[in-house]
This record gives structure tokens, C-alpha cells and sequence, in this order.
């Protein structure tokens, strides 16, 4: 059974409670007009009665709990207000602060790094000028020969005997020459008292002379079997390191042969060889003839060599030769280093990066690569703080980056202050107030500094 009873309007209230007695579930719901009642207890079935004061005595307890919150809350939607208030009436805003670098120029030595690769200095394959039968291998494979070592041994048997046969021959044209020759000058004699003819005298002087280029002939016979015999042992015309063979003992070999035995390089110096855009050529003279820059003289021959992980190569080398010829395909040409090597560290086939010297800039203008920004269309753009204190926006011509600085070609001048920190904070034509880079960290940095340092409960 359920009973309803209206109460005075309540214009402050506008929720609704519930709350437990017994048995018994009230509720109550101001809407802003009138406050109801309703007692849905299954116990009662009484109309108003003691059911409807229950319900007031315990909505005078719940408004005496609910009055303080309401009240604090007024309070503090006041207090906001008049904060709020009060900050629209207080003065402009700070000037914002920046950190700046000034610009200084100075001399800075400019240098390129070149992409290339090593070549051995001396380079000798190994080749038989003989046929036969390799006897034996006398070197080990990856060693550092000297020149005139012997590596090789070919069967010299065969050569052996030709030499002889030729010294044999060279014998026998040289005995029969006296023989000869005596005849020819008894014939001569003869010839004066008529007792020979002069078809003889003239046979005999002949023959004299057939022996002669004979004997001349058998002379170069023994040189050639001796020079071939001597090719039999093959030795290393250079001295260096030499590689894997290509050959076992008992193997044929044959005279001059496209397939060499073995490879000797000599690797102390070495050459690196590498490559650079003609047009680079060309820009580099370009400043050169304007004085941008100025040449080193013999010291801006020495190169500096990076290994292939990116470590310095601990001696230095020197620019031997450009070519004179530039590769229609790459539209490059090649610059030849020779680096010493005395530990073998570079070996041929290496890539490495040569540290060439393009020259000195008197007057260079380096900045900081965190004042440069770039705009909507990529062009690189700075900030600077005028003598009046105002924010303006420079155009920029960057050359190239060295280390973590931008080199400047054109944009801004010497004595000028760069804002390199709080350039989110400002933009062209506010007014800054210009801090030195330096000063600023010195003062983040310093220990009288105060902190806030949190620490577990």
C-alpha cells in the first residue's frame, strides 16, 4: 500500500536520497517545487500519520549534512571567479626569454670526405716461361716474400740437356776455326807466286768467315738453353706478400699461360684510390680563385684515412696525382692517395674514406644546428634578436654541416644574436629578451640552485 503527502517547495535542492529505517524504504525527490514523500513500507497501512513525519525527520537530518558541502562549494566557485578576475585585470604577460649565441666568424679548415677503395702498391702474378712438371712448391701460402726467392721448381732435365748440347755444338765450331783459318792464309801466300788460284784463295777466305758466325751462332744457342734452364726455378720478381696457389707439384704447366701460379702484392705503401664529382673540382677552384678560400700549400697534400667501421687510421696520406680524365658514366675522376702501411692493416679490396683538405675560410660563419629550422617548404630559416630587442626571421645558405654546427655561405653576419633556445616561444616581430647561451646554462647548473626532490611516503 502506498500513501503520498506534499511538503513546502524547496528551491535549493534538486536530488534525490534514500535511506533505510527497519523495514521500511523512503525516498524523497525535490523537483524545485514541491517535495515528495513516499512511504512504500508493506508494513503500514495507514494514510499519512507516522509514516509521513518518519519522512521529514529524516529529511532534516540528511539537509543538515548536505548544507555544509553545499555552502564550501559556493565558496569555492566564488573564490575562482574572482581569481579568474583578478588575472584579467593584472598587467601584459612577461617579455619571454631566449638564449642566444652571437656570431663570430673564424678560420676553419674545410675538409671532404671521399668514398674509395685500396690497391697494392706493386702487383706481380706469377706466371711459368717453360713448359714442364712442377717439382715443388717452395713458399707458404699468405707469407711475405723477397724478391728473387725462389717459389717454384720445374723439371729441369730437358733444359738441362739442351743446354749442354749447345755448349757441345759452340765446342766443335770452335775447334774447326784454326784449321780453317791457316788454310786461308797459306792460300794467300800461294796466291802470290801463282801456285793456287784465286777461285781457292777466295773459297778458304769464306769458309774462314762461315766458321766464325758459326761459332757467334752456338754462342747465342748456349745463352738461350742457359736463360731456360734457368726459368725452371720460378722466383718472386717483387718482394711483398703472396697468395693462395693455383698450382700442386706434379702439375703441367705450359709457357706464359693465362692462369698465373700465384700472386705476389706488396702492401707497404699501399695506394688508395678514390673518386670525386667533377663538379665539386669546380666549385672548389671557383673559391680558390675568389679568395673564399686559400690553399694550404704542401700540407693540404697530407690525407686522412677512416677505416670502413669508421675508426681513424693512425698514419696519414699523401695526394699523389689527380687524373686527368673524367668517367662519361659517373661524371667523376679519380684521386690516387699513397698511405703507409707498415702493420698491414689495409689490405687491398678495403673500402675506406679519404679526409682530403679543400682549403681555409678565413671568415666562416658556424652555427649551432639547433637554431636552424626549415620552413613549410624546406628552405633552412633562423631567429634572431636585433639590437631593439625584436624577433626577426633570416633566410639562410648553408654549405655543408661540420660536427654539430651549420657552416653559413650567406643570411647572417658577423656580431649578430642567434636564438638557439625558446624559439617555440616567440615568433617574428615580438620582443625578447636576449640571455647568452652560456650564462643560462651556468645558471641551470649551478648547485645553489633550489630542487624538488620527491621521496616515498
Amino acid at each position: 500500500m502506498q500513501r503520498t503527502k506534499s511538503y513546502e517547495p524547496l528551491k535549493y535542492l534538486d536530488k534525490s536520497f534514500r535511506t533505510n529505517q527497519g523495514a521500511r524504504i523512503l525516498s524523497f525527490r525535490a523537483d524545485g517545487r514541491n517535495l515528495e514523500a513516499t512511504d512504500t513500507s508493506l508494513s503500514l497501512g495507514m494514510t499519512g500519520g507516522t509514516g509521513a513525519r518518519n519522512c521529514q525527520k529524516i529529511f532534516v537530518r540528511v539537509l543538515k549534512w548536505t548544507m555544509p558541502l553545499l555552502t564550501l562549494s559556493s565558496l569555492l566557485l566564488l573564490g575562482g571567479c574572482e581569481s579568474g578576475h583578478g588575472q584579467q585585470q593584472a598587467g601584459p604577460p612577461p617579455t619571454p626569454e631566449v638564449a642566444t649565441v652571437t656570431i663570430e666568424p673564424r678560420q676553419v679548415e674545410l675538409t671532404t670526405e671521399l668514398p674509395g677503395r685500396t690497391c697494392a702498391y706493386l702487383i706481380a702474378e706469377i706466371r711459368p716461361q717453360v713448359n714442364g712438371i712442377i717439382q715443388k712448391r717452395l713458399f707458404k701460402e699468405g707469407s711475405d716474400v723477397k724478391a728473387g726467392q725462389l717459389l717454384y721448381q720445374i723439371d729441369p732435365a730437358p733444359f738441362q740437356v739442351a743446354f749442354d748440347s749447345a755448349k757441345a755444338s759452340l765446342g766443335k765450331a770452335q775447334a774447326n776455326l784454326p784449321s780453317i783459318r791457316l788454310r786461308a792464309e797459306r792460300y794467300k801466300e800461294l796466291l802470290v807466286d801463282r801456285a793456287v788460284s784465286r777461285q781457292d784463295y777466295d773459297d778458304a777466305a769464306a769458309a774462314v768467315e762461315q766458321a766464325r758466325a758459326e761459332i757467334e751462332y752456338w754462342k747465342t744457342q748456349v745463352e738461350a738453353a742457359r736463360i731456360n734452364l734457368g726459368y725452371t726455378r720460378v722466383t718472386a720478381p717483387i718482394s711483398g706478400r703472396i697468395g693462395r696457389s693455383s698450382v700442386t707439384d706434379g702439375a703441367l704447366v705450359t709457357a706464359y699461360q693465362p692462369t698465373s701460379l700465384a700472386t705476389i702484392q706488396q702492401l707497404d705503401p699501399i695506394y688508395v684510390d678514390v673518386s670525386q664529382s667533377s663538379s665539386e673540382l669546380l666549385r672548389l677552384r671557383r673559391n680558390l680563385e675568389t679568395g673564399t678560400l686559400s690553399n694550404d700549400g704542401e700540407s693540404g697534400k697530407q690525407v686522412g684515412i677512416l677505416l670502413e667501421d669508421g675508426t681513424p687510421y693512425p698514419l696519414e696520406g699523401t695526394l699523389q696525382f689527380r687524373d686527368v680524365t673524367v668517367d662519361p658514366a659517373t661524371g667523376s675522376f679519380t684521386l690516387r692517395i699513397v698511405v703507409p702501411n707498415p702493420e698491414h692493416l689495409l689490405l687491398p679490396g678495403m673500402f675506406v674514406r679519404a679526409v682530403v683538405q679543400e682549403g681555409i675560410a678565413e671568415q666562416a660563419i658556424l652555427v649551432p644546428q639547433q637554431g636552424v629550422s626549415r620552413n613549410p617548404k624546406g628552405e633552412p630559416v633562423a631567429l634572431i634578436v636585433d639590437d631593439s630587442g625584436t624577433v626577426q626571421q633570416r633566410m639562410l645558405t648553408l654549405d655543408r654541416a661540420i660536427d654539430d654546427q651549420w657552416l653559413v655561405s650567406s643570411g647572417l653576419s658577423a656580431g649578430e644574436r642567434l636564438i638557439v633556445e625558446g624559439m617555440l616561444n616567440v615568433r617574428p616581430g615580438d620582443s625578447a629578451k636576449a640571455v647568452p647561451l652560456t650564462s643560462r646554462k651556468a645558471v641551470a647548473q649551478s648547485p645553489n640552485t633550489d630542487r624538488t626532490v620527491s621521496e616515498p611516503n
